[in-house]
């Protein structure tokens, strides 16, 4: 059986995140024992929530300045579904949070899709996602929480258009790829990893 361990450890920085680098122990499929070392990202666990009206059949996404992707001189202003970190709720209290903070949306129906790593390479971060359901009955202004430095443009379209935004490379976040893709999927009555397992 395989195994892995921590040698050591030290903090190189601690600011909006910790960076930390590790000396890792590991068996190879061979059998031999591998040292490697790597520096791990932690922010915390976070969720995100696709917010879709059923009757309309639009979807709610926002817009905010993102650094890393200025940083690969892309456009910094990323079209994304609602998200956030955990700080200690519950992923479904945050989903629902995050959208109301972000969006100004009153989730009335939760559905779970899937849990995962986005970047196990180097982050730490779980990320716990959602679809949302939605009515124009309860609204807010949305934008953040300026006391957090949040500047968020909400942006409401039609499924179909965001949908292919992706193609079209003018939504290249991949929590809110995945989420799109899975709402096209029930559509399409495709088996999902969620309706296997109920």
């Amino acid at each position: 059986m395989r195994h892995a361990r921590i040698l050591s450890s030290e903090l190189l920085v601690k600011s909006w995140g910790t960076l930390t680098e590790y000396n890792f122990q590991y068996s190879k499929l061979s059998g031999e024992l591998a040292e490697i070392s790597r520096e791990v990202y932690d922010r915390g666990h976070a969720a995100a929530v696709l917010l879709h009206n059923p009757i309309s059949d639009m979807v709610v996404l926002v817009r905010q300045f993102r650094p890393p992707a200025m940083v690969n001189g892309s456009d910094p202003f990323l079209l994304e579904v609602c998200a956030g970190v955990l700080e200690g709720d519950a992923p479904e209290t945050c989903a629902r949070k995050e959208a109301l903070e972000e969006a100004g949306v009153v989730v009335n129906d939760l559905r779970f899709v899937v849990s995962a790593y986005g970047l196990p390479a180097a982050v730490t971060e779980v990320l716990s996602l959602f679809i949302g359901t939605y009515d124009d009955s309860v609204r807010r202004s949305g934008g953040g929480l300026p006391d957090e430095g949040e500047d968020i443009e909400v942006i409401e379209l039609p499924f179909q258009t965001a949908f292919q935004m992706i193609s079209s490379g003018e939504i290249v976040d991949l929590k809110t790829i995945v989420l799109l893709q899975h709402l096209m999927l029930e559509r399409a009555n495709v088996p999902t990893a969620e309706s296997a397992r109920t």
